[in-house]
């Protein structure tokens, strides 16, 4: 499944039955292994954060009522080269060795950092109503407004506008939109780890 969805797929849906977004990773990262694709836990994880865009977890109450609880976003953490040079404007044995260290420092946090993904509610089920949490990723509005009809792209930029002050540039159909910068601005929130501040009921 992780492997169709990489190549030749417009897009892939599957179910699962894991309670929480980290297990459902964990859980596909331990399939992968069990299945011999993969022989390295994280490269195995890596391959799973980047066929997963979105998850839609229900759920059943006591009272036998279905239904969605949450709708989350997977982030791939990008890789960042940080490293600088600054150590050749030193002048002093000291200087050096301070930009060493701080190369050293930056090292050593890239080799024990085993974060491979973000998540984040997009949308929550909260006392019988539906609640928009966080903004969407950029890459993912990009790649959603790329699959839709001229007449959803302006329905789904007013969206954008009305619940989260994302604004979108317009475009023709000959400019390169992976590189257009189509959005304009993101009013910037602060929300925890799980997206637990509304934003706006729909």
């Amino acid at each position: 499944m992780i492997q169709s969805a990489q190549v030749a797929s417009k897009f892939t849906l599957f179910t699962h039955h894991a309670k929480t977004f980290p297990d459902l990773v964990t859980a596909l990262r331990n399939s992968m292994l069990r299945a011999g694709v993969f022989r390295n836990e994280r490269t195995a994880e890596e391959q799973v954060v980047q066929v997963l865009n979105f998850d839609i977890h229900l759920v059943k109450d006591f009272r036998g009522r279905r239904y969605i609880e949450r709708v989350t976003e997977c982030i791939p953490v990008e890789e960042k080269n940080e490293y600088t040079y600054d150590h050749r404007k030193e002048k002093t044995l000291e200087g050096k060795f301070d930009k060493f260290m701080d190369n050293a420092t930056i090292y050593f946090s890239k080799s024990t950092n085993k974060e491979l993904y973000k998540y984040v509610n997009i949308l929550e089920y909260h006392d019988g109503k539906y609640v928009l949490t966080n903004p969407i990723s950029e890459h993912n509005i990009r790649e959603m407004r790329n699959n839709m009809d001229d007449s959803d792209v302006v329905e789904f930029d007013k969206f954008l506008d009305r619940n989260w002050g994302i604004k979108m540039k317009s475009y023709d159909d000959t400019e390169d939109i992976a590189d257009s910068g189509i959005i304009e601005s993101v009013t910037e929130k602060k929300t925890t780890r799980r997206g637990r501040k509304p934003k706006a009921e729909i």
